[in-house]
């Protein structure tokens, strides 16, 4: 294969690692066996519930899928839709008549004939709901606001309604013909109303709580029920269109998404995560929640003639559709993942806690590794986000560094989704400082326990788990052997500046406008304490990230460079914010397996 396609910069600082000749590939897994497991998402059912359209990432495409729910065939109904990682994806949403599909695609709303036939390309913008068989409510951006707006599918000419200055999500569609949509406020970025939209763009506030998210709006027929931070957690609430009443279905300690309908709003199938794992249930109208499936990770439930569905993994388990069976079991409907992963074991997951600073208990995943009759190194593994957590969920990546000998701890840090809210705000104006300490203390605790090596322990990151990664280790007292920055920032300031909309708006969200606190901008960016490196560090960007602009890698590799410390760097032309085309991927991920080896191994 011809590296320069795909390959652009390939520098280093010092000398680079090289491939180790006494290491061999791992006795179970293959890099390559990893990127051809399919993942399934988005799940859409037909009208009729004889077709679930789901988005299948395979082999380095993201095209839409039909899975016949009769026969089980799977028919592929798109070829050319541009890559988009599956935690920025959506839905594909259907006519009413069950005759095409709507779907974004390269900042472009298309439509897709079920039957077969071309697709076609709309309007600029992102799909929301069909209101009837010719007309799409969707998103439109304009200015770092994003508004709703009708098109015809035979004049596609947008004509915007509802509220002006926020950004405004997927809507649902009322049974008298208003939309209703979450709607976030620039005014305060750490708010999300719900508001009705009338058939003449007219719009109100159905629910609004300053510095409270209400989000994940669903209708049936005029009942809305969503999901409102409360008590520390997300609840699920249930009003009228008319917002007359509002009641509490259900709350407690854990948080509540993805809801849907049960046939004749019987009750809300709705997922529930509490620290880190997700569990499936139904939530009934006198409050009671009832478990339907346990553990791993649940996304896009659907229901269907009755039919309970989702996209389901676990630790040991690759993403795969599963209907609900009797007595909270299920069955696969698609698992896409090749022979050489199912037959391969996988290491079982570990629960840990240990404390950081401030007391604070931090949870993590352990992966621990077969043989440990001599200690062993280890990888720190801090998440993106940082609004998101680490789960119960399918990693073929860790599971591969494992089987060659690694330990590989993921921690949720201060700042990580799952454990409520006030631990998801604690690092909110302290980025670089406390979730740092999270990411020190999780390498001490390892360092404690007496099958792992202390001296060999790195800790490796993509997104804000990379700019962790470089923030630990320009640390004094970082106990790091290595580093390795997947697409991370280097200076929040100069990110800020540089960033698409959703990244710069979280970041203000979490740290406030850089006129109010530069002193706190610069404090949170590890650039301005580079002379502090002593770790080899391992830097990968994509040249087309938009959320996280390559110049930040470019301002890290050049300030290594005026200090002459040890770096690797490496760039591809073609990525963005993920690698997702297979030989950008394959070679980071064979490039990061040298040099562990060369500095842990």
């Amino acid at each position: 294969m011809n590296e320069a396609r795909w390959l652009g910069k390939d520098e280093c600082g010092g000398v680079p690692s090289a491939a180790r000749p006494d290491q061999k590939p791992p006795p179970h897994w293959r890099l390559e066996s990893v990127f051809a497991t399919a993942r399934p998402h988005d799940l859409a059912p037909s009208p009729d519930g004889t077709i679930l359209a789901l988005v299948l990432d395979i082999e380095g495409t993201t095209d839409l899928w039909a899975l016949s729910l009769e026969s089980d065939m799977l028919t592929r109904l798109t070829s050319d839709r541009g890559l988009i990682a599956y935690w920025d994806d959506a839905a594909p949403i259907w006519s009413p008549d069950g005759s095409r599909l709507a779907y974004n695609s390269d900042g472009f709303v298309f439509v897709c004939p079920i039957d077969g036939g071309p697709t076609r390309r709309l309007v600029a913008g992102s799909t929301g709901v069909w209101l009837d068989d010719r007309r799409l409510a969707i998103s439109v951006d304009r200015d770092r606001v994003s508004r709703l707006a009708i098109v015809d599918v035979d004049d596609p000419w947008p004509s915007p309604i509802g509220p002006v200055d926020g950004d405004i999500g997927i809507p649902a569609l009322a049974v008298n013909g208003s939309l209703v949509a979450t709607l976030w406020p620039k005014s305060d970025l750490s708010r999300a109303d719900i508001v009705v939209i009338d058939r003449d763009g007219a719009w109100k506030t159905l629910v609004g709580l300053p510095g409270k998210r209400a989000t994940g709006p669903i209708v049936e027929g005029a009942k809305v029920a969503y999901v409102l931070e409360d008590d520390d957690r997300g609840g699920v609430f249930v009003t009228d269109l008319d917002g007359s009443e509002h009641s509490k279905l259900a709350g407690g300690d854990r948080d509540f998404s993805n809801l849907v309908w049960l046939p004749d709003g019987a009750g809300i199938l709705a997922v529930a995560t509490s620290r880190g794992r997700s569990d499936l249930v139904r939530i009934d109208f006198d409050g009671e929640v009832t478990l339907l499936a346990e553990g791993g990770v649940w996304q896009t439930p659907v229901v269907s003639l009755n039919r309970v569905m989702a996209v389901h993994e676990a630790s040991d388990s690759p993403p795969r559709v599963v209907e609900l069976v009797e007595d909270g079991g299920y069955r696969s409907l698609y698992d896409g993942s090749p022979a050489p992963v199912r037959r391969a074991p996988h290491s079982k997951l570990e629960r840990v806690s240990y404390q950081s600073s401030g007391r604070l208990e931090i949870e993590g995943f352990l992966f621990r590794p077969a043989d440990t009759s001599r200690p062993v190194p280890a990888v720190i593994y801090p998440h993106g986000g940082p609004t998101d957590h680490y789960g119960d969920e399918w990693d073929g990546y860790a599971q591969y560094f494992v089987d060659k000998g690694y330990a590989w701890l993921a921690i949720n840090f201060r700042g990580s989704t799952s454990y409520g809210v006030e631990f998801e705000r604690a690092n909110h104006h302290d980025w670089g400082v406390g979730d740092v300490d999270d990411c020190i203390a999780a390498a001490n605790h390892l360092a404690g326990l007496n099958w792992v090596d202390a001296d060999r322990i790195g800790i490796f990151g993509a997104s804000y788990g990379a700019y962790l990664a470089l923030a630990s280790v320009v640390r004094a007292d970082n106990p790091f052997a290595c580093a390795v920055s997947k697409y991370g920032d280097s200076d929040v300031l100069t990110s800020w500046a540089q960033g698409d909309r959703v990244g710069v708006e979280d970041l203000e969200r979490m740290m406030g406008h850089p006129s109010e606190d530069r002193t706190g901008y610069r404090a949170a960016s590890p650039i301005h304490d580079i002379e502090g490196i002593s770790s080899p560090i391992l830097i990968a960007h994509g040249e087309q990230d938009a959320r996280v602009s390559p110049k930040q890698s470019q301002q890290l590799v050049a300030a290594l460079d005026r200090i002459g410390a040890t770096y690797e760097y490496v760039t591809y032309p073609s990525e963005g914010h993920g690698l997702l085309r297979r030989e950008p991927q394959l070679h980071f991920y064979r490039r990061l397996e040298r040099f562990l080896d060369w500095y842990l191994m």
